[in-house]
């Protein structure tokens, strides 16, 4: 059991919502897995929880890059006509590299938000 002074200690903390910080491995890893359409479900609950919950500008920036990271390839895919069948297939490996570097960034930046 905490003790009181612990439960104060906290308060002044930010807290970043677990779902940013699950969303932010999330996503990543199903990219590098072959699963990049799916991946649009965890970018969107990080960015969401990240612009509606968090209390850090770091958090909801980089939660933001990780949003327009995934939507630019994704955008580029359903705008083609001659596209890939999949997302996974249609994806340049640039852009799979800085969703994974942004999503990075984003469990380093929660990571420094909780131990201040």
């Amino acid at each position: 059991m905490a003790s009181s002074s612990d439960a104060i200690a906290r308060e002044g903390v930010p807290r970043t919502p677990l779902a940013v910080t699950v969303s932010a491995w999330a996503a990543p890893l199903l990219v590098l897995t072959g699963f990049a359409f799916v991946a649009f479900v965890p970018v969107l609950i990080a960015l969401v929880a990240a612009l509606a919950r968090a209390r850090d500008t770091g958090v909801k920036a980089v939660a933001a890059a990780l949003a327009v990271a995934y939507a630019v390839p994704f955008v580029l895919w359903r705008a083609r006509p001659d596209g890939a069948p999949s997302l996974s297939k249609d994806i340049h490996p640039g852009f799979v590299g800085l969703i994974v570097a942004i999503s990075a960034a984003l469990l380093l930046t929660i990571h420094g938000v909780r131990r201040r």
